[in-house]
C-alpha cells in the first residue's frame, strides 16, 4: 500500500502562485507514475499533470500548460507542483494520486490510479 498526503493549498489573488507537495510514504515502488488531479464543485474529476518516475516525462493539462510545473524528489518521496499566473478557475481541491507504470494505459484517466491523497483546498479570488 501506498499513503499520499497533500499540502499547501490555501487562498490566493488571481496571477498568484502556490506549490502542493505530496508527501508518498509505505511501498512507494508502486507509484512509479504520480499526477495531480483537481476536482470543482459540480464538477469531473480533471487530469492536471503527471510525471514518470524518474522525472524524465512529463504531461500537463492544455489548461495548466505553461502556468504549472510538476516535479519530484525521490530521495524524500515527494512530488511537487508549482502553480503560477493562478486564475480563479484554478479553484478546485487538488488530489494528488499515484500509480504504477502500465505500458499503453493513459496518464490521464483516474481510474487508472490506485491510490489518492485525501485532497487539498486551491481557491483563486479574482
Amino acid at each position: 500500500q501506498v499513503q499520499l498526503v497533500e499540502s499547501g493549498g490555501g487562498l490566493v489573488q488571481a496571477g498568484g502562485s502556490l506549490r502542493l507537495s505530496c508527501a508518498a510514504s509505505g511501498r512507494t515502488a508502486s507509484a512509479s507514475v504520480m499526477a495531480w488531479f483537481r476536482q470543482a464543485p459540480g464538477k469531473e474529476r480533471e487530469f492536471e499533470a503527471a510525471i514518470n518516475w524518474s522525472g524524465s516525462s512529463t504531461l500537463y493539462a492544455d489548461s495548466v500548460k505553461g502556468r504549472f510545473t510538476l516535479s519530484r524528489d525521490n530521495a524524500k518521496n515527494t512530488v511537487y507542483l508549482q502553480m503560477n499566473s493562478l486564475k480563479p478557475e484554478d479553484t478546485a481541491v487538488y488530489y494528488c494520486a499515484g500509480r504504477p507504470n502500465r505500458e499503453l494505459v493513459q496518464w490521464t484517466i483516474p481510474t487508472t490510479y490506485n491510490y489518492w491523497g485525501q485532497g487539498t483546498q486551491v481557491t483563486v479570488s479574482s
